[in-house]
């Protein structure tokens, strides 16, 4: 019986230990534009979108609300970490909702991770799909 139990609790902890904070049902993180196949110039605008969930600054503790981090050609990160802030991971703590890439021709990967008040993806994790454009 004890055994069981702490084979329970061992199997339970990596599920506990991902995200400080819940994320509501249906929450949805998207990228408005470009679109997933699109050929694009320099600059790149990036629109993000999120249903269910509102946008706050990186610090500010209001229910369901985070911020926004880009992922450019690289995997989602630890999801029991903060997401890194790197030339890979951009950071959007301000609120923001869009920006503008300068990116070398070719293809690129783009994706949505929101983090939470402490950038920490949430729980569920609310992530967007991966897409791929062509930059002329």
């Amino acid at each position: 019986m004890l055994f069981s139990l702490v084979v329970m609790v061992v199997m339970l902890l990596p599920s506990l230990a991902l995200g400080g904070t819940a994320s509501p049902d249906g929450a949805n993180l998207y990228i408005i534009s470009p679109s997933a196949g699109e050929v694009v110039q320099n600059p790149v605008t990036v629109k993000f979108g999120l249903q269910v969930m509102g946008v706050a600054p990186a610090g500010v503790d209001k229910p369901n609300t985070g911020h926004h981090h880009l992922l450019i050609d690289t995997a989602v990160p630890s999801l029991d970490k903060p997401i890194p802030s790197d030339a890979t991971h951009k950071h959007f703590g301000k609120g923001q909702t869009e920006t503008s890439l300068m990116l070398s021709a070719g293809k690129h990967t783009l994706q949505l991770i929101l983090g939470d008040k402490g950038h920490i993806p949430f729980s569920p994790p609310v992530i967007s799909d991966k897409i791929t454009i062509t930059v002329k």
